[in-house]
């Protein structure tokens, strides 16, 4: 369990980071599949859609830490 919360976390932290990096580029807190794509060229509709677990058509930091621990969107720019 401890292992899983330390885990979150570091996903988490990445997220924001990547939110920090320029992947939210209009710093509206969300992500959207054009700010993804334009950052990380190889995501598709499909990885996105999955991601975005609310069907909301974006991202939150929650949605994009658990699709980086998923391997549907990088951790690396």
């Amino acid at each position: 369990m401890k292992l899983a919360t330390l885990t979150s976390a570091i996903v988490l932290t990445a997220a924001t980071a990547a939110f920090a990096e320029g992947l939210d580029a209009n710093e509206d807190g969300m992500v959207t599949i054009e700010e993804t794509v334009a950052m990380y060229p190889d995501v598709t509709p499909e990885a996105f859609s999955t991601a975005d677990t609310n069907d909301d058509g974006v991202l939150d930091a929650d949605e994009l830490a658990a699709a980086q621990e998923a391997g549907l969107i990088p951790n690396e720019t």
